[in-house]
């Protein structure tokens, strides 16, 4: 269902984030993830000159490569648009994400690595969709295990939906349920 209607409004900026996922051949796993900015007017840019309608203020790629583990293998950060001639500068910070592992504490540990003073805000927030693309490009897939893998599965109290007290763990995986066990209905 779409959001409802909204008074009389000016369109005035555009971001737009694509995150897309990968398996690859050495067993790893990419996501590339790419933000734009545009305005729907040209403005003066110090640094830039004109920025014309429709032309990206910030265009900005981030490259996450994790092992089957979630632990990050690469971390790659381009810079194409910016206002200013130094945002790209930064982009090699990122590095300092490579060896760190998605799990609990997985964003605040970003933001004291690569956030704030110390990185970019745009290619830092670009992470946290960019996590979401990782999990969903390898949720579904058994990777080799079967049914009675003793390896909890990443997305396990992950989310609500994905609870080990709920439903789902229990249909899909029961072998980390943790509610309490319901009588099998024999129909």
């Amino acid at each position: 269902m779409p959001l409802p209607e909204s008074q009389a409004r000016e369109e005035l900026h555009t971001r737009q984030i694509t995150c897309t996922g990968y398996h690859r051949d050495d067993k790893l796993w990419d996501v590339d993830a790419h933000i734009t900015d545009v305005k729907t007017y040209s403005f003066e840019n110090s640094h830039r000159g004109t920025i014309h309608s429709g032309e990206p203020v910030h265009e900005m790629w981030i490259r996450l490569t994790v092992d089957e583990q979630l632990v990050l293998r690469d971390c790659i950060a381009v810079t194409d648009y910016s206002p200013y001639h130094c945002c790209p500068d930064i982009t090699p910070i990122f590095k300092k994400l490579i060896g760190e592992k998605i799990a609990a504490g997985w964003t605040r540990r970003v933001k004291e690595l690569v956030g704030g003073l110390q990185g970019c805000t745009h290619l830092t927030d670009l992470i946290g969709p960019a996590t979401t693309t990782i999990f969903q490009t390898m949720a579904g897939l058994n990777l080799g295990r079967g049914s009675s893998s003793k390896t909890k599965p990443f997305y396990i109290d992950g989310c609500h939906t994905w609870s080990s007290k709920g439903e789902q763990v229990l249909e899909h995986h029961p072998e980390f349920y943790t509610g309490k066990k319901r009588p099998l209905n024999r129909s």
